[in-house]
């Protein structure tokens, strides 16, 4: 890392405070990202967003869950933006271990992508107002068994009460 400092370039040095972060010990970890954060000019914002979830990482296993959220926030707005899928996801998913749950983006397959074929079979049932035994009826199910998939279902969805459903645009990819 010698080589760094003579070329003078904050990006360069940026990366340096980021990998000594990785190194250091527990003690001196955290100024060293924070040196890094203000080191990454604003054209390098992946890098920076790269830093930020590094950092937020840190402090959320170091048990600093406040302030890993504003840095692992910071990270996933620019991977989103950025169009980084993965690294949003990552992201996502450290937010989600601080306790904030970020809803993950609606696929392109519309609102019932995420779900099983089951599960989109009978969201598509329930939306026509069927209750929950004609559902069983007709997919061979108990109504119990249709209870259970409508709440696994519903909060992917973003639906509270069952007369949601309707109201969603429930097209997609399969039948």
């Amino acid at each position: 890392m010698d080589w760094a400092h003579p070329a003078s370039q904050p990006w360069i040095d940026a990366h340096v405070q980021r990998c000594r972060a990785l190194l250091a010990p527990e003690a001196d970890a955290s100024g060293l990202y924070r040196a890094a954060l203000l080191l990454h000019p604003d054209d390098r914002q992946f890098e920076r967003a790269r830093t930020a979830l590094l950092y937020g990482e840190w402090l959320r296993r170091m048990r600093r869950k406040s302030e890993a959220r504003a840095q692992l926030r910071d990270a996933f707005e620019t991977f989103r933006r950025l169009g980084a899928t993965p690294w949003a996801e990552r992201a996502r998913a450290e937010l989600d271990e601080t306790g904030e749950v970020v809803p993950k983006p609606e696929a392109a397959g519309g609102a019932l992508a995420g779900l099983t074929s089951q599960e989109r079979k009978i969201i598509r049932l329930a939306a026509r107002g069927l209750s929950n035994r004609d559902i069983g009826a007709q997919l061979f199910l108990s109504p119990r068994t249709i209870g259970y998939h409508l709440y696994k279902a519903c909060p992917r969805l973003g639906v509270t009460a069952r007369t949601e459903l309707a109201a969603l645009e429930l097209t997609d990819v399969t039948p």
